[in-house]
């Protein structure tokens, strides 16, 4: 019970930085490789904010999405806008973004690991499972992000002009909508996500310049084994994932967990090469 827990708590955080790969992709066509460095972006911004500022860690959550999501604006614009639906150059610039921000890392910050401190410090202990309050926070996080998401995209007009850009962009600009707007909106998003997962994960571990390159792979994982474009796919393999790497080490190795994951992940796309929840 308590690896399934600890399985939960990282599978909530591959959620979230799926779910902005999956917002990005589905609006603008892009696989944005660079979010990796975006979520590490993010727990640099929270520790920061924490350790010079004396931030309590609640404050440094939102204030850290807000700031990465502002970076995401800039990365929409001049990055990637001009590269919308062309897969191909889109991915190079993606790829020198992501090497641009590890380096910016390494130099501003240096190469060792810092360490934010503990959300909540102590642990819960019910029934002789043992769960530190960092990893329930992380779970409860991301529990009600999915929601506000999931309700963003239902009942919002701004959800629905992202849905309909996700379908068709030349149908959906047809009706008036402004692709520009939505696509900067969805970006923002998935910057802000990503930056929570990152702070989320910099309180549980550590921070450090190289930290998104596991982050991006993780998200990657997950949205191919749900099926890329799909929210719901993403939360699915997302919790998939995360119990993979809870479970297994408790049985075989955590190099095992690794290996167990992809295996599912092929397994899957030989039976459906669409991914779980994946649409043409």
């Amino acid at each position: 019970m308590q690896s399934i827990l600890n399985g939960l708590a990282a599978g909530w955080i591959y959620i979230l930085v799926a779910l902005g790969l999956t917002l990005v992709f589905g609006i603008m066509n892009i696989v944005q490789f660079a979010h990796g460095e975006i979520y590490m972006l993010g727990a640099y911004c929270s520790y920061f904010l924490i350790k010079f500022y004396g931030f309590s860690f609640w404050i440094a959550l939102p204030l850290s999405a807000f700031l990465v999501g502002l970076v995401g604006i800039i990365l929409e614009r001049f990055f990637f806008r001009p590269f919308r639906g062309r897969f191909e150059p889109s991915i190079i610039v993606a790829v020198g973004l992501m090497l641009l921000l590890q380096t910016i890392a390494v130099v501003g910050f240096g190469t060792d690991t810092k360490s934010m401190g503990g959300i909540v410090p102590g642990v819960l202990k019910v029934s002789g499972v043992t769960l530190s309050w960092d990893r329930l926070i992380a779970i409860l996080v991301g529990i009600i992000l999915v929601a506000a998401l999931f309700l963003l995209i239902k009942k919002t007009k701004t959800g629905q002009a992202m849905v309909a850009i996700s379908q068709d962009i030349y149908a959906a600009s047809l009706q008036g909508i402004d692709v520009n707007r939505i696509s900067a909106f969805a970006m923002v998003v998935g910057c802000a996500l990503a930056a929570i997962a990152g702070s989320l994960m910099g309180s549980i571990f550590s921070t450090s310049p190289f930290m998104g390159t596991s982050a991006i792979t993780k998200g990657i994982a997950v949205i191919i084994l749900g099926g890329l474009g799909s929210i719901t796919g993403a939360v699915v393999g997302g919790l998939i994932l995360g119990l993979i790497d809870g479970l297994v080490p408790l049985l075989l190795s955590s190099t095992m967990a690794g290996i167990v994951g992809f295996g599912v992940i092929i397994i899957v796309l030989i039976l459906r090469p669409r991914g779980l929840f994946g649409h043409e």
